[in-house]
């Protein structure tokens, strides 16, 4: 299965499917299909084998087509100088940064994003996002889940201690959804 993510800047109009529809002057997203008049990000999950062409982010991800999985879509705020500790995800997702700086640390390197920067994270592979000390910092994101995680918390530390931590994070949930995937 292909992840992508597509962001259109005069509106889009969906016609159902495994997509996440994310109005960017709303903040609210909807599932299949959807219009936006106005600017957009659209997560797209389908069996193309081929290029997601025009895709800001695009990465092959393996789902068990015999499980059950969903989509969430949620937006990440970070406070001033905030830092998500070193932690994995259930599965894989693609993150847009809707407004500060973000530091994220993944597979022994460092990338640093502004606003509309997007990035793929693939789950199991540690993550460290660091937030910008000047500017407030957000990022909105689709996940793709096995089901059992729907209505849970995702972000889970390497380290323990971190888990007991105030999480530097707040997540507000826009919406969760049954995926179809062909067999």
């Amino acid at each position: 299965m292909r992840l992508s993510l597509h962001r259109f800047e005069t509106g889009v109009e969906t016609i159902g499917g495994n997509r996440v529809v994310y109005d960017l002057a709303a903040g609210t997203a909807r599932f299949g299909r959807a219009t936006v008049e106005g600017r957009a990000l659209v997560w797209q999950l389908d069996r193309d084998e081929g290029e997601a062409e025009g895709a800001l982010v695009s990465r092959f991800v393996k789902l068990d087509p015999f499980a059950e999985w969903i989509v969430r879509c949620d937006r990440i705020d970070f406070p001033l100088g905030g830092v998500a500790r070193r932690h994995t995800h259930p599965g894989p997702g693609i993150r847009y940064l809707l407004h500060g700086e973000l530091e994220i640390e993944t597979e022994g390197r460092s990338t640093f994003y502004g606003p509309g920067g997007a990035w793929f994270e693939s789950g199991p592979d540690p993550v460290v996002a660091r937030a910008s000390a000047h500017v407030e910092t957000s990022f909105v994101r689709v996940l793709v889940l096995p089901a059992e995680w729907a209505g849970k918390r995702t972000i889970r530390y390497v380290d323990e201690r971190d888990a007991t931590a105030a999480p530097a994070q707040s997540a507000t949930v826009h919406l969760e959804h049954a995926l179809t995937l062909p067999r």
